[in-house]
């Protein structure tokens, strides 16, 4: 394999000169692609990014030419290794959207015969209900015995979910509504689905499938989910559970997919999987067991450090186990997930010689070359090389950082090696991770692609410098430090945080530039602007000043600037009453946004908050950090941080006499001050604004003038003004809530969590849907607000 003609040619220049789509080969690009979603890394040589047929043709014949193996890749999920191999990757998730080999030939070939650039898939009509009957079970084996009952039923699917991955659940509490839905504590759940679009028909099919396991002494209880509601927490666990058993590993302790695909016929998966099971324990193996009963395929990743050279004989040995267990019920070694690196060595010995020897011809008969995704399927290499955590990476050289990265097992390379390569940071069309990778498509702006790059750098012999690396800035650039990724990302990876920390390295190599100074002390700019008001706002309107700005201090002039408010949020309240409460006493946090440039905001919360019977007692005094650190300034972000919490402090004797609270509009900010101090009281807004409604729904307050009043603190979009007006127009309905705040809800119960702060969230929503009963509104609101309960962890 070279990169080079016998004269000189190079191929990358070759590709550039034949290809439309983009050609990379900096180191950067071709480690991010050396990883899927398995255990497996290979350095490519390099990555294109095809635009259209030609493209591909094109790379497929200039590998050739040059010797090259090429590697076709869609989102790089894969979790046998089928997508990394050495020679060319060709990333068609960017421009072409990639699907996969369905001609009957070559489907499962995993790339390795030809090149899809192109595939029509049959299409059939989408149920339109679908209804579950979860069983409880007292272990395992028990929920898999009652798997033949169930398909006895004709259901949709039948689907297992063991106690390692409930009892993983129920440590993250944005699963606790769990709890609520579940009967005793079931050691496993069978979730048995029937479709259809006559719910009547579906519900007399779960009642059946209920009496049969009843009249056969399967289980103990079965919850009837019928309604969306009421699948909600259950559905929301089960297809979180490959998630939570990858975030249950510690360090380079992971559960690995090596054994995680085979099937076998239903009938015997209750025996076959109980044998499996002792070969796991016989080899001290731990694993969750999850997957698809109804087919016979069941996902079964146990726990390995790959660093250690007694656990990869272990896999090997138990790979081999499985292997000859699963022949022998005539099972296959691979249902799902294919054979790629961790499977196709054994396939001589599960096909025999002779078949195998008619793959490999096939294999020469449609790529005589050798360059269509060599060693998968046939002539693999064994399954022990390559491996991820053991071959691809140097032991972390020492790095000192302000931030503390040990809660996750190490230090900041550990941090950003968490990533399993998943993937859900490549979604479009659920949740916010990861918004910069939305807009581009490309790898790079990903979570996966920038916690890949950080690794990349922190194995450096010099990781400080490193850290300053221009090529790393450009791939972490564009990353809006939302932590979307935080709570997101099956395994928490904080971009955010890590992004923070890399500025500040590079702030030590090559200075502090301007613009970072500048944000960093917003608030002093925005008290300075408050002041001087309207003059202040006047450069905001000129533009060849916008255009200096944008010059030199990089903010866009086609972008709107704050405007700052004369009687700002501090001068607001210094003019008026302070009201008693008769439900206590709140320390608002008053950060710079909302004091000096929409105080209309502040103002609104706190009027609501008066009027639900609180005093609110404005606090002032300092920044929390949070632009600073957003900017790398850790050291002041700490510093001021720190003196936040000391004024705070300060006040303790007299806030816990009075019996107050510590609250925040912006959660951000809030979870700054917890983050960097962890000592900052913090609840967050929901379960006031939702007491405040009770509380006015309790006194016959008209629930217009609510509205109204958080309508005109959250006009801060025009959105949110129509969808306030649709409300005061009659158009009321709590859901309105969770369109507008769940995100940010998030971020706020978090902080709280973090500050060992307890929310009462599920009966304050639960004392609110009473009083809107009460008051005639329907079903719509209440199944909102349930949902309400289910987004930000139905805490109850």
């Amino acid at each position: 394999m070279t990169a080079e003609l016998s004269h000189g040619t190079r191929l990358d220049e070759v590709l550039r000169s034949r290809v439309t789509g983009e050609v990379a080969f900096d180191d950067y690009t071709r480690h991010l692609f050396s990883r899927d979603a398995s255990m497996y890394s290979i350095m490519p040589l390099g990555v294109v990014f095809p635009r259209n047929e030609n493209d591909t043709a094109e790379v497929v014949r200039t590998a050739a030419e040059f010797g090259v193996p090429v590697v076709p890749r869609g989102a790089g999920t894969s979790l046998a290794g089928q997508t990394v191999g050495p020679g060319l990757v060709l990333d068609f998730s960017r421009h072409m959207n990639k699907t996969f080999d369905l001609a009957k030939f070559v489907v499962g070939a995993e790339g390795t015969l030809v090149v899809v650039t192109r595939a029509v898939v049959d299409l059939v009509p989408r149920p339109k209900k679908t209804v579950y009957a979860i069983g409880h079970f007292e272990s395992t084996h028990a929920a898999i015995s009652a798997t033949e009952d169930a398909l006895s039923c004709d259901p949709h699917q039948v689907e297992l979910m063991d106690k390692t991955i409930l009892d993983l659940s129920r440590q993250k509490i944005e699963y606790a509504d769990l709890g609520n839905h579940l009967v005793g504590d079931p050691a496993a759940l069978l979730f048995v689905s029937f479709a259809g679009d006559n719910e009547t028909e579906l519900v007399a099919k779960l009642d059946r499938v209920a009496a049969l396991w009843k009249q056969n002494g399967h289980g103990y209880h079965t919850v009837k989910a019928v309604t969306t509601a009421e699948q909600a927490a259950l559905l929301k666990v089960r297809k979180s559970s490959l998630g939570l058993l990858m975030a249950a590993g510690e360090g380079t302790r992971r559960p690995l997919a090596f054994i995680e695909d085979t099937a076998v016929e239903p009938v015997h998966l209750a025996e076959y999987t109980q044998r499996f099971k002792q070969i796991l324990d016989a080899n001290g193996l731990e694993a969750g067991f999850y997957g698809h009963c109804s087919v016979g395929c069941l996902h079964i990743r146990p726990f390995i450090d790959l660093t250690d050279p007694s656990q990869v004989d272990t896999m090997r040995r138990v790979a081999r186990q499985i292997k000859d267990l699963v022949a022998e019920y005539g099972g296959v070694n691979s249902s799902e997930h294919g054979d790629g690196l961790a499977r196709s060595e054994f396939n001589r010995e599960i096909f025999g010689d002779s078949l195998y020897e008619a793959m490999r011809e096939v294999k020469r008969l449609f790529d005589p070359m050798g360059v269509l995704n060599p060693g998968k399927i046939v002539d693999a290499p064994p399954m022990t090389e390559n491996l991820r955590d053991r071959d691809a990476l140097p032991p972390a050289p020492v790095l000192r950082t302000v931030l503390q990265f040990e809660v996750v097992g190490g230090g900041m390379r550990d941090a950003a090696d968490r990533c399993m390569n998943i993937g859900l940071c490549r979604e479009t069309t659920a949740g916010v991770m990861c918004p910069s990778y939305q807009v581009t498509l490309q790898e790079e702006h990903s979570t996966r692609g920038r916690a890949n790059a950080l690794v990349k750098a922190l194995s450096e012999p010099d990781p400080h410098k490193a850290l300053a690396d221009d090529r790393l800035h450009e791939i972490l650039d564009l990353c809006l430090m939302c932590k979307a990724c935080k709570s997101e990302c099956p395994m928490s990876v904080d971009m955010a945080a890590l992004k923070a920390e890399t500025l500040h390295h590079h702030h030590e190599v090559h200075g502090i530039p301007l613009r970072s100074r500048i944000f960093g002390t917003i608030r002093f700019l925005n008290r300075m602007g408050s002041a001087t008001a309207p003059l202040s706002n006047i450069p905001g309107r000129v533009r060849f000043l916008r255009r200096i700005m944008q010059r030199a201090v990089g903010i866009t002039a086609e972008r709107p600037l704050p405007k700052f408010v004369r009687d700002n949020l501090v001068r607001w309240n210094g003019k008026r009453a302070t009201a008693k409460g008769a439900a206590g006493t709140v320390n608002w946090l008053a950060d710079s946004f909302t004091t000096y440039t929409e105080p209309q905001i502040g103002k609104a919360a706190i009027e609501l908050l008066e009027a639900a019977g609180w005093a609110v007692r404005l606090a002032s005094g300092g920044c929390c950090g949070r632009s600073s650190l957003s900017k790398g300034l850790l050291d002041d972000a700490k510093k001021k941080a720190a003196g936040l919490v000391a004024d705070v402090e300060a006040a303790r004797p007299v806030l816990e006499a009075l019996g107050s609270t510590v609250v925040h509009v912006g959660p951000s900010g809030a979870g700054q001050t917890v983050k960097a101090a962890n000592q900052l009281i913090v609840a967050g807004t929901i379960e006031l604004v939702a007491e405040a409604l009770v509380f006015l729904a309790a006194h016959h307050v008209n629930a217009q003038a609510a509205v109204e009043v958080l309508a005109g603190g959250l006009a801060g979009s025009r959105i949110l003004e129509r969808k306030a007006a649709g409300m005061i127009a009659g158009d009321y309905s709590p859901g309105f809530r969770v369109d507008l705040h769940h995100k940010d809800l998030g971020i706020a119960l978090s902080a709280a969590r973090e500050a060992g702060v307890a929310i009462p969230l599920g009966a304050v929503v639960a004392q609110l849907m009473g009083a809107l009963r009460a008051r005639g509104h329907g079903a719509k609101d209440h199944s909102a607000l349930r949902l309400l309960v289910d987004e930000l962890s139905g805490v109850s």
